[in-house]
């Protein structure tokens, strides 16, 4: 048996060399795909509230660290064995507001249980058996007749009429008074009954037709009358030290391009425990937040985004979320939950939550969160740093782990106000 000769020429070994390149190359991709392809699938047909069918099982049957994860899911979904424990007696029927008006309604005894049934005498009434009921009165429309006094002088006719000023309205010459205006306003923004639906029950319930364009522009109206107001909320805001910004994608109606809406932008601006400030932006370019930060040179607290960047005035101090940074990790987790890299920081990171939850159940002041900080947050922040830092030296290019924002790469010490995540304010 023949053995073939070992290359030894200068180009067989430079071929070799760039055959394991891109064998390498081509290894490090396929295991970046596979790592796409299982976290599409999790995210697809991963734990939820229903129950995977047959055909769908079969797309993990290779994928052991998938499969292991919906038996897990599954298992949770499990008949669970009715507790031990004494049950807590039920502490009895709810009692209705006190600051609600109370109306009487008298229910008057039948005839024959007037008449006593042994002398036959009529009786007589000695107390009442109570019982309440949640009531509500169904909206009562009516027109509003405005009658103008108009007086004149008898004597200095010359004088005219005076009529009787009218109240200041929200929208002057408007068929609905300012009571339908904000009952439209407030049934919109916090029923989340849209106009048109607005306009089918009123044509419904009086037989009234008004067009939702008209509904618009009562909200627009009230939109207008709002912006000083909206104002002086963003200067509250940006005269402070800290706010929490985030963008969420809104759907809107435009005249170009019929079935598809554009995608715009509610920018959100607050502060714990303080107001929130939604600024609508068509797009989630830079321009947004720079204007409406202006020569903000306190905290920012973001996830992270770009937008963000360049903004503010040169004092202006960058804070990430935690929970932002904790998701790429996470991530890697649901991948595989054997992760020896990403598993022990989502634990690490986990223990800096429960600091700030503890505190807040505790109903902790300001300065006792910081003081409580600087004792229990302080060693966890150092080992979650070093513990990213070497996991972005193993991590592989665009992998789950690669994708960690930058700002979680550098943890930097909490300040006394600041939130461990945006999350909280956002919703």
């Amino acid at each position: 048996m023949s053995v073939a000769p070992i290359p030894s020429s200068p180009a067989d070994l430079e071929l070799i060399a760039h055959l394991k390149s891109k064998l390498q190359y081509a290894e490090l991709r396929i295991r970046v795909l596979e790592e796409r392809l299982r976290l599409m699938r999790i995210e697809k047909y991963g734990a939820g509230g229903e129950k995977l069918s047959q055909a769908q099982m079969q797309l993990f049957e290779f994928e052991p660290v998938v499969s292991e994860m919906i038996e897990q899911a599954e298992s949770e979904h499990a008949p669970v064995h009715r507790s031990t424990k004494k049950s807590v007696k039920h502490p009895g029927r709810q009692e209705l507001p006190a600051n609600l008006p109370r109306v009487e309604r008298i229910l008057p005894c039948t005839l024959d249980q007037r008449v006593c049934k042994r002398c036959g005498k009529e009786t007589v009434v000695i107390g009442y058996e109570e019982s309440s009921q949640l009531d509500v009165e169904p909206a009562r429309y009516f027109v509003l007749v405005m009658k103008r006094e108009k007086r004149a002088c008898r004597s200095c006719e010359e004088l005219g009429v005076v009529s009787a000023p009218l109240p200041p309205r929200i929208i002057e010459k408007c068929m609905a008074s300012d009571r339908i205006v904000i009952d439209t306003v407030v049934s919109k923004y916090c029923n989340h009954t849209p106009l048109h639906r607005q306009s089918v029950i009123l044509e419904r319930d009086i037989g009234l037709e008004i067009s939702r364009a008209t509904l618009d522009g009562w909200v627009l109206k009230v939109g207008e009358l709002l912006v000083p107001m909206v104002a002086a909320m963003r200067r509250e805001l940006i005269s402070g030290t800290y706010i929490q910004a985030d963008e969420t994608p809104v759907d809107v109606q435009t005249r170009e391009g019929r079935g598809k809406n554009h995608q715009a932008y509610l920018w959100q601006y607050s502060r714990p425990g303080g107001s929130v400030v939604f600024d609508f932006r068509l797009g989630r370019g830079r321009d947004g937040p720079k204007r409406f930060l202006g020569q903000f040179e306190g905290i920012l607290q973001t996830d992270g985004y770009a937008a963000y960047d360049q903004i503010g005035g040169p004092r202006m101090v960058h804070a990430a979320c935690w929970s932002h940074a904790r998701r790429q990790f996470f991530k890697a987790v649901q991948l595989n939950p054997r992760d020896p890299v990403a598993t022990p920081i989502v634990a690490r990171m986990d223990e800096l939550f429960a600091v700030d939850s503890e505190a807040r159940r505790k109903a902790m002041t300001t300065a006792a969160r910081h003081v409580r900080r600087q004792e229990t947050a302080r060693p966890l922040l150092d080992d979650i740093r070093s513990k990213i830092e070497a996991a972005q030296s193993v991590a592989l290019p665009s992998s789950a782990l690669s994708k960690v924002p930058v700002r979680a790469r550098t943890v930097a010490e909490a300040h006394p106000l600041l939130g461990v995540s945006r999350i909280r304010a956002k919703y």
